[in-house]
Formats: C-alpha cells, sequence, structure tokens
C-alpha cells in the first residue's frame, strides 16, 4: 500500500492543474464552480492520503531519473499534514473568491492562477527530490507573481511584485547552489536519502555541508519575508484579498517546511541553525513592535505574518521543529480566518473591548506577572522532566507563549486585587500552558520520523539563545506597555513615527527597486 501511496497524493495537484489548464471557453459561473469541485476532490485526496499514511506509514515513488538526480515523490506525515492544511486552506480560499470577484472581467484568469499556485505548492510539498522541489518552488513564485499582479496597472502592486521578484530570484539561487553542494558530498539528491545519511552525523563539521546549510538557511528566510528584505509582504495589498490570505496561510510558510524537511541537514551545521535563531528572532520582535504602529488593518495583519514566520523559523534554528510544525498550523488558520474577515474585524474589535479598572498596567505588575509566567513556565516543563539545561527550546518558547497572558494576569493583580479574579488568572495561564506542551507532544508523536526530534544541547550556546529569546520577549512586552502608557512624551512619539516607517527598512528596499527598474509599465500584458 505504501507504494501506492504517492500515486495517490500526486492527484490533488494533477486535478487542479487540470482545471487550470483547461480553455476558457466555459461561462465564468461554469468554470469557478468546476474550480470549487476539483479544489474539494484535491482535498479529499490529501485526506485520503493523509489517513493511508498514518495507517501503513510513509510512501516513496521510484526515481524517474538517474544518479539520484530527477523526479520522485515522498509522503509522510510532515508532508500530509501541511497538503491537508493547504488543501482546506485553498478550497476556504477558491469558494471566498467565488463572491468575492463576482462580475471582474478577470475572475477566470484570477482562478486559473489560483489553481495552478495551489499545485505548485502542494507539489513542493510531496517532492521526494530536490530537483522536482526546486521546479515546483520557483513555480510557485512565479504563479503567486501572476496573482501579485493581477491588477496590473497599480503602481504599488507592480513595485511590490518587483520587490517579492527580486527575493524569490535570490532564494532560487541559494537553493540550487545548496542542492549542487549536497550532490557533490552526498551523490543523491532524494529527500529520505539526504536524511539517511545525515542522521549518521559522520558529516558534521564539513565546510561544503555547512555553506549548504547556510544557504538553505537563507532560501527559507527569504521566503518567509525575514528582515531585512520583508517589505514586499506588506505592500501585496492591492492584490485581492483572496490572494492574501493564500499567502500569508499557506505560501508563506514554504521557508518554514523547507527547513522541516532538511532540518538533518541543517543539524550537522550549528552555525547555520544559529543564524536561523538569531535572524528570525529579532525579525519577530522587530514585527511585533510595528505592527502595533499601523493603522491599516491588512499591515497590521502583513507585519503580524512578518512577526510569526520569525517566530517560527526561531523554533526551527532552537531545535523546537515539532513546535514549528505545530505554530505552522496554528498560524495558518488563524491568519486565514484573519484576512478573509478582516472587512469586519473593527466591528469585532469594538465590540469586544473592555476597558480595565485602572487602565494599562502599572511597570510594577507587569514585570510580576511576567516573572510570574515565566516561573510557571520553569515550574510545568520541570514537572514534565524539562529543564532549561535539557530543553532549552521548549522552556523558552513556552514563556513567550505566556507573555500574552501577562496583560491578563498584570489586570488580575490590579489596583483592587480580587482572590478570585488572582486564582482565574492563574489556572488560565497554568492551562495554557499545559495545553502547549500538551499539543507539542501530540504534534511530535504524529510528525514522528519526518521531523528530526530536536537540536542536540552541545554546550552553553543553546541556552544562551533561549535566555536571550527569553530576555528579549519580556523587555519588548514591557517597551510595549510603555509606548501606550506614555505616547505623548517626546521619546515615545519619536520611536512611534519610526517603527510606523518600519524604521525605514521598506523605504530603502524600494529606492533599489527604483534604481533597478526605474520606469514603471502599464503595458504588462495579461493572460485572457
Amino acid at each position: 500500500m505504501s507504494k501506492f501511496l504517492p500515486c495517490l497524493a500526486v492527484l490533488a495537484p494533477l486535478t487542479l492543474c487540470l482545471v487550470g489548464f483547461l480553455p476558457s471557453r466555459a461561462s465564468v459561473r461554469d468554470y469557478v464552480g468546476l474550480a470549487i469541485v476539483a479544489a474539494a476532490a484535491s482535498l479529499v485526496v490529501v485526506v485520503a492520503a493523509g489517513l493511508a499514511c498514518f495507517v501503513v506509514g510513509p510512501g516513496r515513488s521510484r526515481l524517474l531519473g538517474a544518479s539520484g538526480l530527477g523526479l520522485s515523490l515522498h509522503v509522510d506525515a510532515l508532508s500530509t499534514i501541511l497538503c491537508v492544511l493547504v488543501g482546506f486552506v485553498g478550497l476556504v480560499v477558491v469558494k471566498y473568491s467565488r463572491n468575492y470577484l463576482d462580475g471582474d472581467p478577470g475572475q477566470i484568469r484570477f482562478t486559473r492562477w489560483l489553481l495552478l499556485t495551489l499545485a505548485s505548492v502542494l507539489t513542493v510539498l510531496i517532492s521526494g527530490n530536490l530537483v522536482l522541489l526546486l521546479v515546483a518552488w520557483i513555480a510557485t513564485s512565479v504563479s503567486l507573481g501572476r496573482l501579485l499582479l493581477f491588477y496590473h496597472t497599480r503602481p504599488a502592486a507592480i513595485r511590490a511584485s518587483r520587490k517579492k521578484f527580486v527575493a524569490s530570484r535570490l532564494g532560487d539561487g541559494c537553493l540550487a547552489i545548496a542542492a549542487v553542494l549536497l550532490y557533490l558530498h552526498f551523490g543523491t539528491l532524494e529527500v529520505a536519502d539526504l536524511a539517511t545519511k545525515a542522521r549518521s552525523g559522520a558529516e558534521i563539521g564539513s565546510p561544503a555541508i555547512s555553506a549548504a546549510a547556510l544557504l538553505i538557511v537563507v532560501t527559507a528566510m527569504l521566503k518567509s519575508a525575514q528582515m531585512p528584505l520583508h517589505g514586499w509582504l506588506s505592500e501585496v495589498m492591492e492584490t485581492p484579498t483572496p490572494v492574501s490570505a493564500l499567502l500569508h496561510a499557506g505560501i508563506i510558510n514554504a521557508g518554514g517546511f523547507l527547513a522541516l524537511r532538511l532540518g538533518d541537514v541543517l543539524l550537522l551545521a550549528t552555525p547555520a541553525l544559529n543564524v536561523l535563531a538569531v535572524v528570525g528572532g529579532i525579525t519577530a520582535l522587530f514585527g511585533s513592535l510595528v505592527m502595533l504602529t499601523q493603522t491599516s488593518v491588512k499591515v497590521q495583519l502583513a507585519y503580524s505574518t512578518v512577526a510569526q514566520m520569525g517566530f517560527m523559523l526561531l523554533q526551527c534554528g532552537l531545535g523546537a521543529f515539532s513546535a514549528a510544525l505545530l505554530h505552522i498550523v496554528a498560524h495558518s488558520l488563524y491568519k486565514a480566518h484573519a484576512f478573509l474577515s478582516s472587512g469586519s474585524i473593527i466591528d469585532l474589535a469594538r465590540a469586544s473591548w473592555t476597558p480595565s479598572p485602572g487602565g494599562q498596567p502599572h511597570p510594577a505588575r507587569l514585570i510580576l506577572a511576567l516573572a510570574g509566567v515565566i516561573g510557571l513556565t520553569l515550574l510545568i516543563g520541570w514537572g514534565l522532566g524539562m529543564t532549561l539545561r535539557s530543553n532549552p527550546a521548549q522552556i523558552a518558547l513556552g514563556s513567550v507563549l505566556l507573555m500574552g497572558l501577562v496583560h491578563l494576569m498584570a489586570n488580575a493583580i490590579d489596583e483592587r486585587p480580587n482572590a478570585f479574579v488572582v486564582a482565574r488568572g492563574i489556572v488560565t495561564a497554568a492551562g495554557v500552558a499545559a495545553l502547549y506542551f500538551a499539543l507539542q507532544a501530540a504534534t511530535a508523536w504524529l510528525a514522528a520520523g519526518s521531523v528530526p526530534v530536536g537540536r542536540p544541547v552541545d554546550g552553553t550556546a543553546p541556552m544562551l539563545i533561549a535566555a536571550l529569546v527569553v530576555i528579549s520577549f519580556a523587555a519588548m512586552t514591557v517597551f510595549q506597555n510603555q509606548m501606550m502608557r506614555r505616547a505623548d512624551t517626546l521619546f515615545w512619539i519619536a520611536a512611534y513615527v519610526h517603527l510606523r516607517n518600519g524604521l525605514y527598512l521598506n523605504t530603502l528596499a524600494n529606492r533599489l527597486v527604483l534604481a533597478l527598474w526605474p520606469r514603471t509599465s502599464n503595458k504588462l500584458k495579461t493572460t485572457p
């Protein structure tokens, strides 16, 4: 049965491609209806493949090529989990776009490229050879580029597409060079064989492997909109909302998938993992701060995605691969819903807002709450057999997660503390921490064998990085609180202005793009 598993999984992208390449002779309503049927069928296929994978184990097709180069498919827990995620989000987005673009003269063109983009992403997920993965990787970028330029006469859309083009081509080049280095060293580009040889641990410290791992890290960072080439993600709002939902909930996760798929190779190069952790952590902090200063709901969501992808790559850098997979799934579902409901988010926010009896929490109470949630994480982790020395990544990430409850805890010990309210806050925080560790354990069980167990804790570097992560996010929490409390002072006004402009990194990127493409052409051709 496992031999037929790849044949079953490949039906999903083939179905989408079949409808995507159909000639547009049918009416708009009929074509879009057929597209919804194709998206639903692909979801059924990937769900069936996922169930079969968990029953009979992973499946791998024969190589269509020679000497470890060619086309092959590899279906395991990692690929099926993400295929089900992409298939579900894709079906929702295709159905949503039917009404969203109703009456638009380019609806068939939009739907066609949407299906081809979904097919490319699914192909990336089930690729068993880096040759096929690279081809599907480039196809995803090209088809997404056509969606970003759906309204091809809008200058902002053109600028964002060009910045995305630069980032994508740099990423493609890095991935291609990494594949060459891996082939010269291992003699194959089969994903399963690379993982098997890497797990032997005999290649640790090899210059070729270290260079390949660093190039893979750069590719993942470019794909997931990490600093400093992150600006294009906040400027793709000129495209229809369904594209934003698909981009932020699915395609942007490709960098994380690459890090997970080649995690065994990355574990051979500790410097590459450290770079991934540092850049991801800095990007997460940057995106979290800039997000608070944006007035546009969609731009806020874009910077939220930048921060979330940074945090996800930070997890990969710390070796918490199963936690990164859990983060991808949770973030995708949340962000797809957020974008598709962005038109009504203001009303929802107004309806759910209630003032704190004491206003913004006092810094002393805030720091006390921070110390409480970090201590609670350490306590629950210790109860589960985890310590900062044995499991630095899990402890650090759990602490950061619980920092989302800091304001709740600080308000619980407000100027008029109540024993019931304080107890409820503590129970809530403990429940969230326990749920986090339980979900992480469940994800590790589901993805066992398809992602590395974790990064070996050799030396003090992992513990120092984990401690720095906790301290940095705690400082950011205090900074955010003070920025809201002291919004009328000169320092905080200046900080707000600089953060509002993203520390001008995107401005520098825009100048670079304008230098490369000084003219904005309105004569771009579109495919009917």
